[in-house]
């Protein structure tokens, strides 16, 4: 199942997430996430793992223009100059000549002319060829509109946290008014269970009543519902059997009385860091050299 991104490039819907991974069990899981299935990972500067993602894609053995490869660009690396060698420093760890989506990992709210010229960074990567599609993640819709206005190319996608429990309707609107693909990070809120406190999304009875009719998980659940209102979505794990399951969502159809219900979840609650408190005082960190 693919999406139609906003320059006419086809991505697959359903992607392969590695945050968090550690290096050391990312090359793995990335090929047995391909093996599985899964057509699309998704990675980022800032995870470390970007070197261990392309040797699991080697050694999946599929042909290149079968995997789609998303990664993101770190702010410690925004500005026209840095963000044009920091391509070269990703591309030089996945081991690719070309990647298919490039994301600015953050707004910088705080320093936007940096993410200005990180974007206009990105822009030239397209228009080179360097790159097939390019977006941002976590911009809430005040920095979108600004990147918009002062940019030429509009976002393809904008990943950003989206579960039952935190859904952003805003966020998903000002996506949909530029044509852009919403990518849900953490799409099962599994960044709610590390809280503490609450209920997990994953024992949520009113998502459990509607996986139990369809024989199905909360997870996979939770994993259809975006698919089915035209979200991306990325689902981590390095567990072979949740990576199988997570990606066995295309055989059964939730009814719109039941995204109706999985809509309702949302409590406004974000699991995640405030975008407008990463700043490079707070969150700057060295990206390392190919």
């Amino acid at each position: 199942m693919n999406v139609t991104l906003n320059n006419g490039v086809e991505m697959p819907a359903l992607g392969f997430g590695v945050f968090q991974t550690p290096p050391e069990t990312t090359a793995a899981s990335v090929a047995e996430a391909l093996r599985v299935g899964y057509r699309l990972i998704d990675t980022a500067a800032s995870y470390f793992n970007e070197r261990e993602v392309g040797e699991g894609i080697r050694r999946a053995g599929l042909d290149r223009s079968e995997v789609f490869v998303e990664t993101k660009i770190w702010i410690s690396d925004y500005g026209y100059d840095q963000t044009l060698h920091a391509f070269d420093k990703s591309a030089g760890k996945l081991g690719v000549e070309r990647i298919d989506l490039l994301l600015l990992h953050q707004a910088l709210p705080t320093d936007f002319d940096k993410t200005v010229g990180a974007y206009k960074a990105l822009e030239t990567l397209l228009a080179d060829g360097k790159v097939r599609a390019i977006g941002v993640s976590n911009f809430m819709p005040d920095a979108l509109a600004k990147l918009v206005d002062q940019t030429d190319v509009v976002p393809a996608v904008n990943q950003v946290e989206v579960h039952p429990y935190f859904t952003q309707p805003d966020v998903q609107r000002a996506n949909a008014a530029h044509g852009i693909i919403t990518q849900a990070w953490s799409p099962m809120g599994g960044i709610t269970s590390y809280r503490g406190t609450g209920t997990s999304t994953f024992d949520d009875p009113a998502i459990a009543s509607i996986a139990a009719a369809h024989g199905k998980t909360p997870a996979q659940v939770m994993i259809r519902w975006h698919l089915r209102e035209g979200r991306s979505a990325i689902p981590k794990s390095v567990r072979p059997e949740r990576i199988a399951e997570n990606f066995d969502v295309f055989d059964f159809e939730l009814a719109p009385a039941e995204l109706k219900a999985l809509d309702a979840l949302d409590t406004g609650v974000r699991g995640g860091p405030e975008p407008d408190d990463v700043t490079l005082e707070a969150y700057g960190r060295p990206i390392p050299e190919a």
